[in-house]
């Protein structure tokens, strides 16, 4: 039996929101000694989309443009466009192409693709695009990384303490157990075990275990159970990271179905989710922001999810402006 269907987009977002310096350095350490990250660093996802919003070549998996300073000099700005690609796309290198040229005819500026490959195709492995035309040349290459090259390699993942390596382990994990939830079950606690021993601050074991948790769901009974194990965990390290943020909401929702009827507790679950994941993008929200999610019906929660990760506020989610 399958679980319901895995969720990449907004985890991958929040995870290279939370921790971008580290999935640069994962995933591209070339580019990342070439960038003076004392000079910080600066998301445009906002402009990105509207650059790109009529090129529709295919969806989009998960996208996002940052302003990094090189180690060259002060002047020396470049926009880096990163993707993480979840299902092979005919089109694909053609995309990148046009997204490249878009940004840098409004930025005038370099503009550097990268590219990480989620998907489950070994032999898939776009890394560039062009054409010519009566002499005229004109392509792009850009730099891949292909997660499945990880596989077999779990272990050396799960020892290595930048999380990435957690998320690629999670993410190849999660794709091998889709038809297996028992095996799911000891893959999602030997990820959990793991994230506990890293030495991280709370928030970040918060936001790994919320990202883990999305990308690895369980049936009811073995999620029940793996929260008795996290349970003993957190008593045996003495930390209480996970169970103080309600369990990200599913086990308390779950349990006031069962008392409630199965409809409303899965409405609680989902309405505790987005408050989690709400103040892991924009810190502590405020009490009537709470109630107002917690008083709202299923159809309201579902769209306020669709926006969760790419919205620029909490308020452009719960009070979007009234267009006449």
């Amino acid at each position: 039996m399958t679980s319901e269907r895995d969720d990449y987009d907004s985890p991958w977002k929040l995870a290279i929101e939370r921790c971008f310096r580290e999935f640069v350095r994962f995933y591209f350490p070339h580019a990342h000694d070439r960038i003076d990250w004392s000079k910080g660093y600066e998301f445009l996802d906002q402009e990105l989309q509207a650059v790109v919003q009529d090129a529709e070549l295919g969806r989009r998996y998960v996208d996002k443009l940052a302003r990094v300073t090189l180690l060259t000099g002060d002047e020396d700005l470049v926009y880096c466009h990163f993707e993480v690609q979840g299902r092979p796309e005919d089109n694909f290198g053609e995309r990148v192409f046009v997204y490249n040229y878009r940004l840098y005819d409004r930025y005038r500026r370099p503009i550097a693709s990268l590219v990480v490959l989620a998907d489950q195709d070994k032999d898939w492995r776009p890394d560039g695009f062009g054409y010519e035309a009566l002499g005229c040349r004109v392509s792009i290459s850009f730099p891949v990384v292909k997660l499945l090259d990880y596989a077999g390699r779990e272990a050396e993942l799960l020892a290595d303490s930048n999380p990435f390596a957690l998320l690629t382990a999670a993410t190849l994990m999660a794709r091998a157990t889709r038809q297996d939830m028992s095996a799911r079950f000891d893959a999602k606690w030997r990820l959990v075990r793991s994230l506990y021993h890293h030495g991280w601050d709370r928030q970040r074991i918060i936001d790994l275990f919320g990202v883990l948790d999305w990308m690895m769901r369980l049936p009811e009974a073995l999620e029940r159970e793996l929260w008795q194990n996290i349970k003993g965990l957190e008593t045996e390290v003495t930390m209480r990271y996970v169970t103080s943020v309600e369990r990200i909401g599913r086990d308390e929702g779950r349990r006031e179905g069962h008392r409630e009827g199965r409809q409303e507790g899965h409405r609680e679950g989902t309405a505790l989710t987005l408050i989690l994941v709400l103040e892991a993008r924009f810190g502590s929200l405020a009490e009537d922001q709470r109630a107002q999610i917690l008083a709202a019906d299923m159809e309201a929660l579902e769209g306020w999810v669709k926006q969760v990760m790419t919205a620029p506020s909490v308020a452009a989610i719960l009070n979007p402006p009234v267009i006449h």
